[in-house]
């Protein structure tokens, strides 16, 4: 077997195992509850697979993230609002932060591959709470705010407040474990290549 096809196998047998993570990490078993948000480790392994394997391995994992999310029902606040608008919101923001991290890893992995790494875990909780937040308000908030101003703007605020909160958790676990750990895994893979 050729270098690059036992390189190529690697890559797909990685994808798979991150996969597998991915959709662990997002059971409800996995979760750490706060309130109506769920923090989420799965931004971890998303940030890594678009780092070590590629953008549209980003994109792939970003997309299983979404899919297990509505599995599990856990959007099931907003699918009672607006099954279509949840779906949509759900599996881009998912995608679009898989393939975030992708593109900056692969804009800056020629310079420095550790800042690359950092650059990636960042981006990808960055999208996934922007994308949520531009969603939540160009399809909940108005419904939110017609239940009345007392409630309505404090569960709006309420929800904002918590998507901070869950953002910056997530941000801060990716920016300290996710380069470590695809530092470590492309320093195992240069080992392998330097022996066989």
């Amino acid at each position: 077997m050729s270098t690059s096809n036992s390189f190529d196998t690697r890559k797909l047998v990685m994808l798979a195992l991150l996969t597998a993570i991915v959709f662990v990490l997002q059971m409800p078993a996995a979760m750490i509850n706060f309130g109506a948000f769920n923090v989420t480790l799965v931004l971890m392994p998303i940030a890594i697979g678009a780092a070590l394997i590629g953008v549209y391995a980003g994109a792939w994992l970003g997309l299983v993230f979404g899919f297990v999310v509505l599995m599990y029902g856990q959007a099931g606040l907003f699918m009672a609002l607006n099954p279509a608008a949840t779906i949509v919101i759900v599996l881009i923001k998912g995608m679009l932060a898989g393939l975030a991290a992708g593109a900056i890893y692969k804009s800056f992995a020629k310079t420095n591959k550790t800042l690359a790494a950092v650059f990636a875990a960042a981006i990808c909780p960055i999208v996934n709470t922007g994308v949520f937040l531009i969603g939540f308000y160009l399809f909940f908030a108005p419904t939110f705010s017609e239940w009345g101003p007392d409630i309505g703007s404090a569960t709006v605020t309420a929800f904002v407040v918590m998507s901070l909160f869950n953002f910056l958790f997530e941000l801060t676990l990716n920016l300290v474990l996710s380069p470590v750990i695809v530092r470590l895994i492309q320093y195992r893979l240069e080992m392998k290549k330097s022996t066989a």
